[in-house]
C-alpha cells in the first residue's frame, strides 16, 4: 500500500497547495517534495520503490496540469481519467511495493499508543494520504464531475445574491468524519452523518423559490444530489482503498 500511499499524499498536497497559495507551480514543487520526503523517511530506497516514486511525480504534476485544463477549458474527463488510471494501477501493483521502513517505521515501533501497534508503514501512508485527499482533492472531484455532467451552479446562473453556503468547508470535513468512523469499524455512524446531512440542508435548500427571481429549488436540489453523492463516494472509495 505504499505506492498508494505516496501517489495520495502527492496528489493531496498538490491540491492543498493550490486550495490555499494558489501561486504558479508551488503547489506542484509542495507536492513533489511531499513525496520525496515521504520516500525518505518511510525508507522506500529500493530500485521498484524508487521508480514508482518517480511515476508518482509525474502523475501529481501531469494531474495538477490536466485539473486547470479541465476546469478552465472544459476537458473535465482528463484528470478523471489520469487520477482512476494512477490510482488503479497504484492498487495493481501494491504487491511489488515495499513494506517500507526507515525513521517512519522506527517510530511506529517505538509508538506507545495502541491504536498504532502492529500498523505497517505502508498502512500508515495509505490512511495518511486517504485522509489528506478528503480536505481538497474532494471538492476537486466534485467539481470536475459536476463539469462533466454539465450541472452548473443554478445560483450563479441565475445571476442571485443568494448561496448555498458553507459547502466547501463542510464537505471536507463530512468525508474526513465518514472515513474516520469506516478506518474505526463505525460505517453505521457513517451512514448516520449523511442522512443528518440531508436534513440540515433541507430547509435551506427549501428557501429557493422562482418567484424572487431565484433558481427553483428542483434545480437546487439536483445541484446538492449530484455534489453529494459524488462526495460521499470519494470518501467511501477511499476507505475501500486504505482500509487494512
Amino acid at each position: 500500500m505504499s505506492w498508494l500511499g505516496l501517489l495520495l499524499i502527492g496528489v493531496a498536497v498538490t491540491d492543498l497547495g493550490h486550495s490555499l497559495r494558489p501561486r504558479p507551480w508551488l503547489p506542484e514543487i509542495a507536492g513533489a517534495a511531499a513525496v520525496v520526503v515521504t520516500v525518505l523517511l518511510a525508507g522506500l530506497v529500493g530500485p521498484w520503490d524508487l521508480l514508482a516514486a518517480a511515476l508518482v511525480l509525474v502523475v501529481v504534476l501531469g494531474w495538477a496540469t490536466a485539473v486547470r485544463h479541465g476546469l478552465d477549458r472544459d476537458r473535465p474527463w482528463l484528470p478523471l481519467t489520469l487520477l482512476g488510471g494512477a490510482v488503479t494501477a497504484a492498487v495493481a501493483c501494491a504487491p511489488w511495493a515495499g513494506e517500507g521502513g526507515g525513521p517512519l517505521g522506527e517510530w511506529l515501533a517505538a509508538a506507545p499508543w495502541q491504536a498504532l501497534a502492529g500498523v505497517e508503514v505502508g498502512q500508515l501512508l495509505a490512511v495518511t494520504g486517504g485522509l489528506l485527499v478528503q480536505c481538497s482533492t474532494g471538492n476537486l472531484v466534485v467539481r470536475l464531475v459536476l463539469s462533466l455532467t454539465d450541472t452548473t451552479n443554478p445560483v450563479d446562473a441565475a445571476g442571485v445574491g443568494t448561496a448555498l453556503k458553507g459547502g466547501r468547508l463542510l464537505g471536507p470535513m463530512e468525508r474526513v468524519v465518514i472515513l474516520g468512523l469506516g478506518l474505526a469499524g463505525q460505517v453505521t455512524a457513517a451512514s448516520l452523518v449523511i442522512a443528518a446531512k440531508g436534513l440540515i440542508r433541507w430547509p435551506e435548500i427549501q428557501s429557493f423559490r422562482r418567484s424572487d427571481g431565484g433558481p427553483s429549488i428542483t434545480d437546487v436540489t439536483e445541484y446538492f444530489l449530484l455534489g453529494s453523492f459524488v462526495s460521499w463516494l470519494v470518501a467511501l472509495a477511499t476507505l475501500v482503498l486504505v482500509m487494512p
